[in-house]
This record gives structure tokens, sequence and C-alpha cells, in this order.
């Protein structure tokens, strides 16, 4: 149910995570949240200061629901910890790294569960010495499935609780979703690929609802594996992950409000898929259980806006991204604007939200590039509230009564 946005034409965020401050070096090193917040001192003042930090970073760049930051993830290579926070805490997987042979492993693509055909571009730079994603792929150290899984100490309700404190606006906590996880761990208990899919659906379930217990009014759940196997043979149907997605989600929809993000990748703001395309697969995106769903737009310029818009029924809104995280230059408002209205021409501005593409990552941007990208977004958002007649949401950071420069 749309607890948030409701009243919130056009409201601004992020997909979720943010570039650590500087000095944040101290890391969780496979504990539990609480378990280091509550004993190591030195993890708990620098873990609170970056999260007020970044959510004031947000605050003044003008936007209307806020992250984390992700900032529970470790500093590793590649933004490893999407996946690897998950390896080290939910219950039956263990044995991370590649002792138990890098042969079902090396020849894998970047998010991919299966060896991947000899053709395969994303497989052929992975198992390239000097590509990137090879470098990437070499750090992914894959955990294996042992046991029955379960959600383990992944206390998700307690990493809302941490930042929903600092500041009044809605912070929206997001998750890798299950079959992600299985798609990029190895299987070495589950009789089949659906059932160990689903037995994680369960469990990453039980922990969302712990996350609408703490008083959560957004959850995100990031990446059902619908694009990647596209046009693919696999073992698991696009049906199957529409169904094991759902269950997930089950009842989330009467608690809060429910957003699924969808994009092409993201290590080291690399593009797994060089060639992308929503089109096949957004029928499936609209059978997904959920309030809201995004899309990565900025980066192709808005590409297949009307078959996305004509695709995702009524009963959903859609989030397109409005600035890219994979280079460097900032967007101007006028860019930001423009593909707002573009969008417009298809999308109702009550359905529309406006995001980044994806995360801006730990590795991929400074947190200036990243904070500028940020303010560029609300900018040119409230240009086109302006121009609808629509309440426009403050940017302090644009305010000029206080610039060093102003005389």
């Amino acid at each position: 149910m749309y607890t948030v946005t409701r009243d919130r034409p056009l409201a601004t965020t992020i997909t979720g995570s943010l570039p650590r401050p500087g000095w944040f070096v101290e890391n969780l090193r496979g504990r539990a949240f609480l378990e280091a917040i509550g004993t190591d001192y030195r993890y708990r003042e620098q873990y609170f200061d970056a999260v007020a930090a970044l959510v004031n970073d947000q605050v003044r760049a003008g936007l209307d629901i806020v992250t984390d930051g992700d900032m529970r993830f470790d500093t590793d290579i590649g933004g490893r910890a999407w996946f690897g926070y998950l390896f080290e805490r939910m219950d039956g997987l263990g044995d991370i790294g590649m002792r138990h042979g890098g042969s079902e492993w090396a020849a894998r693509p970047p998010g991919g569960g299966e060896a991947a055909e000899p053709d395969d571009p994303a497989a052929a730079r992975v198992n390239v010495p000097g590509d990137i994603l090879h470098e990437v792929m070499e750090a992914r150290l894959p955990a294996r499935v042992l046991g029955e899984v379960g959600r383990g100490s992944l206390q998700y309700d307690a990493v809302f609780r941490a930042a929903q404190r600092l500041t009044d606006r809605p912070v929206k906590i997001g998750s890798c979703c299950g079959q992600m996880v299985h798609k990029v761990a190895v299987n070495a208990y589950y009789d089949a690929p659906l059932e160990a899919v689903m037995a994680f659906s369960r469990a990453l379930n039980e922990e969302y609802h712990a996350v609408a217990d703490a008083g959560a009014e957004i959850l995100q759940v990031e990446e059902p594996c619908l694009h990647f196997v596209e046009g693919s043979d696999w073992e698991i149907s696009l049906d199957e992950y529409v169904d094991a997605f759902n269950r997930e989600v089950a009842g989330l929809r009467d608690r809060l409000e429910v957003w699924c993000h969808t994009c092409w990748g993201n290590p080291l703001a690399q593009k797994i898929e060089a060639n992308y395309r929503y089109r096949p697969i957004l029928e499936y995106l609209d059978r997904l259980d959920v309030d809201v769903i995004t899309f990565e737009t900025a980066d192709n310029g808005g590409a297949e806006l009307p078959e996305i818009a004509a695709a995702i029924g009524a009963g959903k809104k859609i989030c397109i991204g409005g600035v890219t995280h994979r280079t460097l230059q900032v967007e101007t408002p006028d860019e930001v604007a423009a593909l707002v209205r573009r969008t417009l021409e298809h999308i109702p501005p009550e359905r529309l939200l406006v995001s980044t593409d994806c995360g801006f990552g730990r590795q991929g941007m400074s947190r200036m590039h990243a904070f500028y990208k940020m303010v560029a977004l609300c900018r040119g958002v409230n240009l086109v509230r302006r121009e609808l007649g629509l309440p426009e949401s403050p940017v302090p950071a644009a305010e000029g009564r206080y610039d060093f420069l102003s005389r």
C-alpha cells in the first residue's frame, strides 16, 4: 500500500548505496549488526556518524525519501557485500570462498548461477585476466548452501531503526532478493534449484515482516532474476522466478509500501550486459506483487519508456532513473527535467517517481560526485513540479543565501 508516496507525485529518492565517508574505516567483518553496535565502540561511533552524514547529504540535496547509504556493508571489492552480507549471516550457508572448486564458479557471468555459454560476452570478459569484470568475479567468494536456509542474523529491523531515528523523513531499506543470492551461491543441500530458491524466499519473507514490525513504511527488494535469464535456457523458468519473488514479499503490501528495484548490474559501476532490454520481461515484472517498480532509464536515455508505460498496470507506480551511476559527469537539472517531461508523455505524475538508475556504490565514484548528482536530480524534478503547479521540495544545497561566494 502507498504509505509514503500516496500524495507525493514525482517523489525523489536514490536506489540505496552511497560512497562511504573516507573516515569510516571500520567493518562488520562477519559480525551480527547488533553485536558490533553493542560491543565495539569504534564501529558504533563511525557507523552512526556515517549514516547521519549521508542522511544529511540526502536532506540537503532535497530528496523526499532517504536511505542509510547501505552503510552496513563492508568495504570490499566490486560491491560483493550486496551478496556477502547475506552469505555471512543467513542460516544454512557456509564454506565461503573458492575452496570447494573454482571450476563450478569461474565460468559464471556476474549474477549468474549456472555456467555461461561459451559465446556469452559477459562470460568472456569474466574469464579474461586484465578485464575489470574478471577482478570483480575473482573476489565474489560464493557461499555453499549446506543446510536448511533461515533468516539467521540479518537484523534488518535493527538496521532500519538505526537510520530512522536519525531523520523524520521516511527511510527506505533495501535487500538483495533470495533468488539472486541463490544464483550466486553453490547449492550443496537442496535436491532441486527451485526448492532452494523457495527456501530463500520464505526466510527473507520472515525478515521483511520483522522490518514492518519495526515501523518501516517502505521496503525495497532488489533484482528478481528475470532479465538476466531472458533468452537463455535455465533450470528455473521466469514464471517460477515470479512465483518465488511473490512468495518473498507475501503479505507485505498490507503493511508497508513495497518496491522492486531492477537494473543491469553495478559491480564497480560496470554494466553486466552491453545491450540490455526490458521489453522481453515487462509482462513478468507487471506480475510482481509490489507497489513500485524501478527502471534504469537515464543510462539509455529513456529508450523504452513507451513500452514500460504500456506494460506496467495502473495498480503500480513506476520509478525512473533520472541520473546514472555509471559516469562521473554530473547531469544538469535541465537534463533531468527533460527526461521527466518525456516520461510524463506516457505516465501521469501521480504514478511517477524519480530515483537514480542504481546505487552509487562504495567504489564507483566519490561522495562529492554522488552528492551533486542527487542535487541535480532534485533540482530537475522541481523544475517540472513548478511547471505542473505541484509543491516543490526544498533543496538546501541550492539555497544561495549562505553561499561562500555570495556578497
